[in-house]
């Protein structure tokens, strides 16, 4: 019970074996949706070790962000404020919106000794028609597609491979690219698979060990409200 009108039953457990099915209901005065805002914290990673405050309401969210589903932000979109779009878009650059629910297997690290072995997390996504013509148009023209984010690669590139709703792609060296051209991240966790779908997109992992390096010598901040890099 979290609240007199709000409280969960736990259900089965599912082929995570940290993860359960849960059934949320409320006195019937007040929505699922209107308990969770009121009662619900900000989901922070679990590598940041502190309680959600207010602050984290406008700081842990996109500017872009507008259908729900997702249990953590996609960090890389966390640089972009709504001044920032529009210098962007006045120089000439064109924006595309994908939706992809990040889930909690994002923060699962890779426990198995081959990546191969590694089985993906699954994730819900939706990339619209008109933005895959539109991406076919910019790549027709010698343009370029920038993806912010690793979220928004899986989706691009899951969708470049005829799925939509559900994606368990893995990115990683050896599996091609067909869509992103540069890419937008922030500095990962080590034995993510966040960080392999980097390296796959580098394809010099020597490269990715060096600019890590780099960072770490240079103080750079790290995994979600840290910085970032442009991959191009």
């Amino acid at each position: 019970t979290f609240a007199p009108d709000f409280h969960a039953t736990i259900g089965r457990e599912t082929a995570n074996p940290m993860i359960f099915e849960v059934e949320l209901a409320t006195d019937g005065k007040i929505s699922i949706e209107d308990a969770i805002d009121r009662y619900g914290r900000i989901p922070l990673p679990p590598y940041i070790h502190r309680d959600a405050d207010s602050a984290d309401t406008g700081r842990y969210q996109t500017v872009f962000a507008d259908t729900p589903g997702s249990v953590a932000a996609p960090t890389a979109g966390l640089h972009f404020n709504e001044a920032m779009l529009e210098r962007l878009k006045a120089s000439g650059t064109r924006f595309g919106e994908v939706i992809l629910h990040v889930g909690l297997g994002t923060f699962q690290p890779i426990k198995v000794e081959e990546i191969d072995s590694h089985q993906m997390h699954r994730e819900s996504f939706s990339v619209s028609s008109s933005l895959k013509e539109e991406i076919k148009r910019t790549k027709a023209g010698g343009g370029r597609v920038i993806a912010v984010g690793t979220t928004s690669v899986r989706a691009l590139e899951s969708g470049a491979r005829g799925e939509n709703g559900d994606t368990t792609l893995f990115l990683k060296p050896g599996v091609p690219f067909h869509v992103v051209d540069a890419l937008f991240t922030n500095f990962h966790q080590p034995k993510s698979s966040l960080l392999v779908m980097l390296t796959a997109f580098v394809g010099d992992l020597n490269l990715v060990r060096e600019t890590y390096a780099k960072a770490v010598e240079e103080r750079y901040r790290f995994f979600s409200y840290g910085d970032c890099m442009l991959v191009i």
